[in-house]
C-alpha cells in the first residue's frame, strides 16, 4: 500500500481507489482486515486488499479504501482492540471527506470491529461482514495465550506492550458483534458466510443476523469457507449489495 492515513499520531499504510470516470461526489467503502493468518503473520495482513478496492471502484463506482490496522503491513503502532477501532473510525472519517456517504465491509474478525464501530458511528451509513465472529470471546478466554499469539504474529513490536495485559484482554473481550448489531438499524447490515467456514462457525452469521433485526441480509455461500474475499461468489454478493444501496 503505497499511501497513508493517520490515526492517533501513527501513520497507517493505505490505498485509496476511485471511479475510472464521472464527477461529483460518489460513495465510498472502507475495507476493513481480520487478524493475520498465513506464514507471513501481521506483515501479509491485507496485502490483496487493494486489488479488491479497485474492483469497487471499477465494476461498482463507488470510492475505496483499503488500509492497514496498527500493528500489521507497514502501519505502525501495536495491536488493540481500542487502537484498532480508533483506526477504522479514521479511515471512515478520511473517506467521508471524498465520498457521499460511507458503508465499511469488514473481513473476519474486521467484520466483528466494523458492526461495534458503526454502532456508535453515525457515519457510518452500512456494513457488509464476511465470515465475521459474533464476538472475540474465543479469542480472549486467556488474555495471556492472546498476548502469545499477537507477539508471535508480529502485532506488538514494542516491547512491554500492552502495559496492562488483563486490561489489554478485556478491550477484546468486550468487543461483542451480537449486542452492537441491535444499534445498527435502520442501516443495512449484509452478513455473508461460507457454509464450509472451519475457522469461525455459520452459526455466528447466523447470531449476527438474527440480532440486527429487519435490517439485516444474510447470505450463506455454498461450501465456500473462511477467505470470502476469494471466492467469486462472495465477492459478486458484496458488490451487488453495493449497488443496491447507491439512493
Amino acid at each position: 500500500m503505497e499511501e497513508t492515513i493517520t490515526s492517533d499520531g501513527l501513520r497507517l499504510a493505505a490505498h485509496f481507489a476511485f471511479p475510472p470516470s464521472g464527477s461529483g461526489s460518489v460513495p465510498g467503502l472502507v475495507l476493513c482486515h481480520g487478524f493475520p493468518r498465513g506464514p507471513r503473520g501481521a506483515v501479509s495482513s491485507a496485502a490483496t486488499y487493494p486489488e479488491l478496492a479497485d474492483r469497487v471502484a471499477r465494476e461498482v463506482g463507488w470510492a475505496a479504501l483499503a488500509f492497514n490496522l496498527r500493528g500489521t503491513g507497514a502501519s505502525g503502532g501495536d495491536f488493540s482492540v481500542a487502537g484498532w477501532r480508533a483506526d477504522l473510525r479514521a479511515a471512515v472519517r478520511e473517506l467521508a471527506e471524498r465520498a457521499s456517504f460511507v458503508c465499511v465491509a469488514g473481513i473476519a474478525e474486521g467484520g466483528t470491529l466494523a458492526v461495534c464501530e458503526a454502532a456508535e458511528n453515525p457515519n457510518v451509513g452500512g456494513v457488509a461482514t464476511l465470515g465475521a465472529p459474533a464476538s472475540l470471546q474465543e479469542w480472549t478466554r486467556d488474555a495471556a495465550r492472546l498476548l502469545t499469539w499477537a507477539r508471535g504474529q508480529g502485532m506488538l513490536p514494542t516491547a512491554g506492550f500492552p502495559p496492562d495485559v488483563g486490561a489489554w484482554g478485556r478491550e477484546a473481550a468486550g468487543l461483542d458483534a451480537r449486542r452492537c448489531a441491535r444499534e445498527l438499524g435502520p442501516r443495512p447490515l449484509l452478513v455473508l458466510h461460507g457454509t464450509a467456514d472451519d475457522v469461525v462457525a455459520p452459526t455466528d452469521a447466523r447470531a449476527l443476523y438474527e440480532a440486527a433485526g429487519a435490517s439485516a441480509e444474510l447470505r450463506m455461500v455454498h461450501e465456500a469457507g473462511h477467505r470470502l474475499r476469494h471466492d467469486p461468489r462472495a465477492v459478486a454478493v458484496l458488490l451487488g449489495w453495493l449497488v443496491r444501496q447507491m439512493p
